[in-house]
């Protein structure tokens, strides 16, 4: 038998939380399958300064542990459970899991993320958090006055190397072809700052440390001659691009050719509706946990007011409320 709900919210990261607070708060007793990563790419960083209400900063895995309670104090119910499948042309909408269990929902919020595309070697992943980041302006501010490296050649590595020589005094790009694949804009503006140097031809090879829990360097190979070479650092970004976490969705959802979820403008709805979208799944461009949480809220709030409408049988969702005496904060 399905497990029913009226909201189902697939993936806990800051987006998914936050819908389900909402959600829950306003009765609607949502679920939340966590996914392989429950917390998403925050439990994989360190110190995290940059979200708001923290003056001393807190560490990722902890914020989204509070998160999580926050959420399941108000009533929202979360399963260790990963979506791999849906059916958006029935309703209620059913979606299965990799336990094999079916679960149906009036309506849903898809908040799975994006992964960032990393180098695949191990000790990138021993180091991850720990002078490797896949996020510069989420850690940039930690290498002020210090040596960084950024691996990758496309808009992406330009727009993270420009931001980071705000911070450090030295960027270096390491690339894997003798010339940039950026647009030429963003090539033209990295080539003119004079704290960025390149380093062409090469890959990392391993990412070394000092004391086994800072980077202090990396060892390059150079793709055409094989000669082997180390170069200290103090940080080491990746700047390869996302993949936002929705192969499971193709054919059920629109999405542009990567794979990012297409919402209307200014909402968290999708084309199918009482289908929503909120956090990375859904944003290339600003991928922090403010706009995720921010977006998880919309997620929320559009759904109630779908929901009311089908309760009405109108099909369409209502005006917007007018402020009310209490603020739902």
């Amino acid at each position: 038998m399905a497990i029913a709900r009226n909201v189902l919210i697939l993936g806990a990261g800051p987006a998914g939380y936050t819908a389900a607070l909402y959600a829950a708060r306003a009765n609607l007793e949502p679920l939340v399958l966590a996914g392989a990563q429950p917390g998403g790419q925050l439990t994989i960083t360190t110190e995290v300064e940059n979200y708001p209400g923290f003056r001393d900063g807190i560490q990722g895995p902890e914020l989204m542990e509070i998160m999580r309670d926050q959420a399941v104090r108000f009533g929202t119910e979360v399963v260790a459970a990963s979506a791999t499948g849906v059916d958006f042309s029935r309703r209620p909408f059913q979606v299965t899991d990799d336990d094999g269990k079916t679960y149906e929902a009036r309506a849903v919020i898809v908040a799975t993320g994006a992964t960032a595309k990393l180098l695949g070697i191990p000790s990138e992943s021993k180091y991850m958090g720990f002078g490797v980041s896949a996020c510069a302006t989420c850690d940039g501010f930690f290498y002020r006055g210090k040596r960084v490296m950024v691996v990758g050649g496309g808009d992406t590595a330009m727009e993270e190397s420009n931001f980071l020589t705000k911070f450090a005094t030295e960027v270096i790009v390491v690339h894997r072809r003798g010339e940039l694949r950026a647009s030429k804009i963003m090539q033209d503006r990295a080539r003119a700052n004079p704290k960025i140097k390149f380093i062409w031809d090469s890959e990392v090879a391993e990412v070394l440390g000092a004391d086994g829990k800072k980077v202090s360097g990396v060892r390059l190979r150079n793709l055409k001659t094989s000669e082997v070479s180390e170069h200290p650092t103090d940080g080491l970004f990746i700047a390869i691009g996302h993949q936002p976490n929705t192969d499971f969705l193709r054919g059920h959802l629109p999405m542009n050719e990567v794979g990012y979820l297409l919402v209307e403008p200014g909402t968290a709805r999708t084309a199918i509706p009482g289908v929503f979208a909120a956090g990375d799944v859904s944003d290339p461009v600003y991928r922090q946990a403010v706009t995720a949480a921010g977006t998880g809220c919309m997620a929320a709030i559009d759904a109630e007011r779908w929901l009311e409408a089908q309760a009405h049988g109108d099909g369409h969702a209502p005006a917007a409320r007018e402020p009310q005496a209490t603020k739902r904060a």
